[in-house]
C-alpha cells in the first residue's frame, strides 16, 4: 500500500535530538568552542589589515562573549573594548524600518501609502513608464522603489539637511526600473523614510529613534554625531592603501537631516547586542507580554523575505563546503536561507573608515555583531564563518517548535486506533477526506504487517511539532520502533487529514 503524505524536512526529523541539546543552555554548549572564535577573529583582523575590531556573540538572550582586537585610535593607542563606539553605517537602516512600523502601530501612516502623501515634492516625478505605480513606503522599505543602486554616492550625502534633500527631489529623480518590479539597493530610499519619520512623528528623525527605540532598549552608547562620543571610546576610521593605514575623515550627521536614516548611527557591541536580543525575542511566537518598542509580530514582519534579491549557487562556507544560498530583503534587513535550511537575518554597513555587520539566526536563538574601523571591511564574511563554526562544533540546532494542545490530543487519539483501526471511522477525529484518501481495508492491512514485525506498543514518544497542526512522534515496540507523522485540517476543531507510519531502521 502506498500512502500519500507530506515529506518531512530534515530539521524536523532531527528535533528529538535538538530538544535534548536545548535542554542545556545554548551558552553552555558554545563555551568550549569560544577559544576557536578568538583565533578566527585574530586571523581575520591580521589578514584583512583591520586596525581595531569589536565582536559580540548573543545567546540565551544575553551577550555571552566578546572579542576586542587592536585600537580605536592608532595614534593614541586607545584599545578596543566592547563599549567602543563605531560608525555602523547601513546597519542603521533596520532602526529606520522599526521606526516606520512603530508609527504604523500608532496610526500615523500606512505602508502602502504613496510617499508623496508625506513628501509633496515626490508627487511630480517622471516615472520610467506610463503604467508605473507611485512609489510607496513599502517600496522604500524593501529597496523596490525603482531608484538606482547608489553606493558609494549615498555615503557622501550623510551631512545633507532636509532642505537639501527636498531640493534634490524638486530637480527630479532618475529611475532605473519601474517601482515595485525589482530589488535595487537605495540609500536615497531610506533617506526618504527618515524624512517620513520626521513628518509623521512631529520630531526630528534622530530624536524619534533615540527616544522610541534606543532608550527603551537601554542603548546608552549609541549616537548620531561623532563629536558627542567620549573621545576615549570613539573609533577613528582608517583605509588600508599602498601598504599602510591612512586615517579617514569622520563624517558628520546633522541633527536636522534625513540622511542619517540610511547610515548615520554610531554604536557599540554592547548596544547592538541589546538590539539583537530584541530581534531574537520575536521567536517563537508566544503569549508573552509585549515589552519592546514595537510588537513582536512587527519584528517578524521586518525579518520576512519580502523582495528576492539573489541566488548564489556557488556559495561555499569556510573550509570549502558548497551550499547554495537564496537572499532577499525584508524591511531594513537582509534575509538569507542556505541549502541546509538555516535562516540568517541582519544587515551590513560600510562607510569610509568602517565595515560592520550584525546577524541573528532566529530559529537557533543566537547572533553576532562585528564592528571594524577599516573602510568596507568584509565583516559579513567573518560573521558567517563564526556562526557556521559555532553551530557545527557545538551541535546546537533550531529551537523546538512548541507543541500545541490539539496536536498532543490528536497524537494520543490517533495512537489508540492505528493498531487495528476499529471504530476509527466513527471517532470524529478524522477529516472528511481521510478515509476516501486512505481506504480503511488498506490501513488495516498495513497495520497488521507493521505490528507483526515490531510487536505491541510499549511506549509513546513525545510529539515533535513542525507547526501547530503538523507533527511526528515515535512508538517504541517490542521488536522495533515506529515513526508516525500526521497533519491536521484548517477546520475548528482541526481534524486529521493526512497520515504516515513507517518502521525506523535500527
Amino acid at each position: 500500500m502506498t500512502m500519500r503524505y507530506r515529506s518531512i524536512p530534515l530539521a524536523v526529523l532531527l528535533i528529538p535530538v535538538l530538544q535534548t541539546l536545548h535542554a542545556q543552555s545554548v551558552n553552555e554548549r558554545l563555551k568550549p568552542h569560544l577559544a576557536v572564535i578568538d583565533r578566527v577573529c585574530a586571523e581575520f583582523a591580521a589578514s584583512n589589515h583591520v586596525p581595531g575590531m569589536s565582536v559580540g556573540i548573543v545567546a540565551d538572550g544575553r551577550l555571552v562573549h566578546t572579542v576586542s582586537i587592536g585600537y580605536v585610535d592608532r595614534d593614541r593607542q586607545r584599545p578596543v573594548t566592547p563599549s567602543s563606539v563605531f560608525r555602523i553605517a547601513s546597519m542603521s537602516k533596520s532602526f529606520t524600518a522599526m521606526a516606520i512600523l512603530r508609527l504604523r502601530e500608532r496610526g500615523r501612516l500606512r505602508l502602502d501609502d504613496p510617499v508623496s502623501t508625506y513628501i509633496p515634492s515626490m508627487s511630480g516625478l517622471a516615472y520610467p513608464t506610463r503604467d508605473a505605480e507611485p512609489v510607496t513606503i513599502r517600496h522604500l522599505l524593501t529597496h523596490g522603489a525603482g531608484f538606482p543602486e547608489d553606493n558609494p554616492w549615498g555615503d557622501r550625502q550623510l551631512s545633507d539637511s532636509d532642505e537639501e534633500l527636498v531640493a534634490l527631489l524638486r530637480k527630479g529623480i532618475s529611475f532605473s526600473t519601474a517601482p515595485g518590479t525589482a530589488y535595487e539597493y537605495s540609500n536615497l530610499g531610506f533617506a526618504l523614510l527618515g524624512r517620513i519619520v520626521t513628518l509623521a512623528s512631529g520630531m526630528p528623525y534622530q530624536t524619534y529613534i533615540r527616544d522610541s527605540i534606543w532608550k527603551p532598549l537601554g542603548m546608552g552608547a549609541s549616537f548620531w554625531e561623532y563629536a558627542d562620543v567620549p573621545s576615549d571610546r570613539l573609533a577613528h576610521g582608517y583605509r588600508w592603501q599602498d601598504g599602510r593605514w591612512t586615517e579617514e575623515e569622520l563624517l558628520h550627521d546633522r541633527s536636522d537631516g534625513s540622511w542619517g536614516a540610511m547610515g548615520g548611527m554610531l554604536s557599540s557591541v554592547e548596544d547592538i547586542a541589546a538590539y539583537m536580543r530584541l530581534h531574537l525575542s520575536a521567536w517563537p511566537p508566544s503569549d508573552l507580554t509585549e515589552t519592546g518598542p514595537v510588537r513582536r509580530s512587527a519584528i517578524r514582519e521586518m525579518q520576512h523575505p519580502w523582495r528576492l534579491s539573489g541566488l548564489n549557487t556557488a556559495y561555499a562556507y569556510p573550509g570549502g563546503r558548497g551550499c547554495p544560498v537564496v537572499t532577499a530583503y525584508g524591511y531594513g534587513l537582509r534575509w538569507t536561507r542556505d541549502c541546509e535550511g538555516r535562516v540568517y537575518v541582519g544587515h551590513s554597513g560600510g562607510l569610509p573608515g568602517f565595515g560592520t555587520h550584525w546577524q541573528v539566526m532566529p530559529d537557533y536563538g543566537i547572533g553576532i555583531v562585528s564592528l571594524a574601523n577599516r573602510t568596507y571591511a568584509p565583516m559579513s564574511a567573518l560573521n558567517m564563518q563564526i556562526l557556521d563554526t559555532l553551530v557545527r562544533l557545538s551541535g546546537i540546532g533550531p529551537r523546538p517548535v512548541p507543541v500545541s494542545a490539539i496536536l498532543e490530543q490528536r497524537k494520543r487519539e490517533l495512537t489508540s486506533y492505528i493498531v487495528d483501526w476499529k471504530g476509527a471511522e466513527a471517532s470524529g477525529i478524522f477529516a472528511e477526506n481521510f478515509f476516501p484518501d486512505y481506504r480503511l481495508d488498506l490501513l488495516q492491512r498495513e497495520s497488521r504487517e507493521v505490528f507483526l514485525k515490531v510487536g505491541r506498543i510499549l511506549r509513546q514518544g513525545p510529539v515533535v511539532a513542525e507547526n501547530a497542526l503538523r507533527g511526528t512522534y515515535t512508538l517504541d515496540c517490542e521488536r522495533g520502533r515506529l515513526e508516525v507523522s500526521f497533519t491536521m485540517s484548517p477546520e475548528n476543531p482541526p481534524l486529521i487529514q493526512a497520515y504516515r507510519i513507517r518502521i525506523l531502521e535500527p
